[in-house]
């Protein structure tokens, strides 16, 4: 994992309620793509005992959400939107694989897919970022870590 891609997305999920109720863990980061996983419990499931769709959106906007803010400057998404292929059933184990297709001054395109645990191709996903120019971190603050403190 690259260090600065994963400081950035250490500090939004401990922001990201949302994220932390999906269960998502991160597989790998680093600036432009990223891979998550989940399970997916009852408590995400619609009145056809399916997945409700916005699991694999939220899934998959996060991971975009996560590659595109692992350069260094936060953006968040202006456009997106999701093909559902397959049903996702309770139990499944999803995993998100993020791609970056353009990254310009400010404005980034992602794709991502999501793959169940049985290697089925479940969604795609495009999203369209803006890039800000606000830092995640200063320069300095990228690679230190915080001093040993000594309790006497």
């Amino acid at each position: 994992m690259n260090k600065l891609a994963g400081k950035i997305v250490a500090a939004m999920m401990d922001e990201d309620a949302f994220s932390q109720w999906l269960g998502i863990r991160v597989i790998s980061i680093v600036p432009g793509a990223c891979q998550l996983q989940m399970q997916v419990t009852p408590a995400m499931c619609n009145g056809f005992s399916l997945a409700h769709g916005g699991i694999a959106f939220s899934l998959c906007d996060s991971g975009c959400s996560f590659a595109v803010n692992a350069h260094g400057r936060k953006a968040m998404s202006v456009e997106t939107g999701i093909s559902h292929l397959k049903a996702i059933q309770p139990g499944d184990v999803l995993n998100c694989f993020v791609s970056e297709e353009s990254l310009g001054k400010k404005l980034g395109v992602y794709t991502a897919e999501v793959i169940n645990h049985e290697e089925t191709k479940i969604a795609i996903f495009r999203g369209t970022y803006y890039r800000s120019d606000k830092k995640w971190f200063e320069e300095a603050d990228i690679f230190t870590e915080p001093p040993l403190t000594k309790t006497i």
